[in-house]
């Protein structure tokens, strides 16, 4: 059988004075046509223009929207790809300015798309499909024919809502919505039997004193490509932003410190759908509860300390992450050529926890991962608590928090001595002894 011939993309990019973009507009649209590259599309041409905030009604100015028809039928193009998340009446407003046959899509759409490719486990594509559901629903006066991917493949899965039985005078439309509130319904559900499944797992991981390592970081930055080096594993690895979907985690042994996990985590990009935050909680949460962060960056870029920024915003500012210690890890550096990028790599080196690697070839890991047992070798702080035998909430969550050594009890108290990282020392403050 012959391949579907690739979809022909026109980017557009809608540059604001006031919006505080991390990323240049050319920037921003460079990776805007990566992503869709990576979705499977033709890039024929982009454009952008500079406004002091978006139109209402078609978000571009009137005369934007009439110079990209004219590129649509020059370059032949059926799709425009905006690198902002479109409101659901600037997508109509504009599939309609651009004529039939032509479809508008967002940055988001297309992440959502590419996510639902790449999932390959049950969890993984239960957060793409919810993720999915909720973007769609306000959308549901549209046909949604174009982009719609069935997460991991599974059959059935990340398509279209499912149309219902309607009940007596329902319309078509208020069937689509009431099937899709209700398979919303459904995937929180099994997410949160997910996320109790997950922290079930992180308090075991905890009484064992496992240390755990989350390693972040901008997409293709090669978080796995240094798995694969600290762990002697296999993970598919791809010059492609999103290559990796599915957390892994692995067991590595340090020396002088033994056995911790190190888990990949999903990577950021600039302007990351906040649905797409909220339907990875689960995943995302192993980074709250880390011993120790590690921040992969792209050394090979000259915006490299730019994309550093929008990790550590993201974690800060949209997942509430304080408190856990954090290491940078610079890698490709050997990629560097221009004097631009290398200046770029000085710079982020000032940093005393900033280190600069290959992954692929190895350079500098010795002295990362003595660093990395420096680090972990004074997370745990060995403590002893007194809590009243009625504060059963506090003892359970000592218990989950600390690897305990030694617990005695009484009609009044228990006292446990335990091993417990300073970020969750604060909780007991009150009821320690010793």
């Amino acid at each position: 059988m012959s391949e579907h011939p690739q979809e022909r993309a026109f980017l557009v990019g809608l540059r604001v004075p006031k919006q505080k973009n991390v990323l240049d507009t050319d920037v921003s649209l460079e990776e805007l046509g990566a992503l869709a590259d990576t979705a499977g599309l033709h890039v024929v041409g982009q454009t952008y223009q500079s406004l002091s905030r978006p139109n209402n009604a078609t978000f571009i100015g009137k005369g934007k929207v009439e110079e990209i028809q004219h590129w649509l039928a020059e370059l032949d193009s059926g799709l425009v790809l905006f690198d902002d998340e479109l409101s659901p009446r600037h997508q109509r407003v504009l599939e309609k300015a651009f004529g039939q046959g032509v479809k508008v899509l967002d940055r988001t759409a297309l992440i959502l798309d590419i996510f639902a490719q790449h999932a390959q486990t049950r969890e993984g594509s239960l957060q793409v499909e919810l993720a999915q559901y909720e973007y769609r629903l306000p959308r549901l006066t549209r046909q949604w024919t174009h982009l719609v991917r069935q997460a991991g493949g599974v059959s059935g899965r990340g398509g279209a809502a499912g149309v219902g039985l309607r009940g007596p005078g329902e319309t078509q439309l208020e069937s689509d919505r009431r099937e899709v509130r209700r398979r919303i319904s459904a995937l929180r559900k099994d997410l949160e039997t997910v996320r109790l499944h997950r922290a079930q797992y992180r308090r075991r991981r905890q009484l064992n004193g496992i240390p755990l390592i989350a390693l972040v970081g901008y997409t293709n930055a090669g978080k796995s490509t240094l798995l694969n080096r600290l762990s002697g594993s296999n993970l598919r690895t791809a010059d492609q932003l999103f290559a990796t979907l599915d957390p892994t985690t692995r067991r590595v042994k340090l020396a002088s410190i033994g056995e911790v996990l190190i888990t990949d985590t999903v990577g950021f990009v600039q302007k990351l759908p906040h649905s797409v935050i909220a339907a990875f909680r689960a995943t995302l949460e192993e980074i709250a509860e880390a011993d120790l962060l590690l921040h992969v960056i792209d050394g090979s870029r000259f915006d490299a300390p730019e994309q550093a920024a929008i990790v550590e915003n993201t974690l800060t500012s949209d997942l509430g992450i304080s408190g856990v210690p954090i290491l940078r890890a610079i890698n490709k550096t050997d990629l560097a050529q221009s004097p631009e990028e290398r200046n770029a790599i000085d710079v982020m080196l000032r940093d005393q926890n900033a280190f600069e690697i290959s992954a692929r070839h190895g350079f500098g890991i010795g002295a990362l991962l003595d660093r990395i047992a420096r680090e972990l070798s004074v997370v745990h702080a060995r403590v002893t608590v007194r809590i009243p035998i009625s504060d059963g909430k506090t003892i359970a969550r000592f218990r989950a928090c600390a690897h305990v050594n030694q617990e005695s009890s009484n009609d009044q108290f228990l006292t446990a001595t335990g091993d417990i990282s300073p970020r969750f020392l604060g909780e007991f403050h009150e009821f320690v002894t010793g």
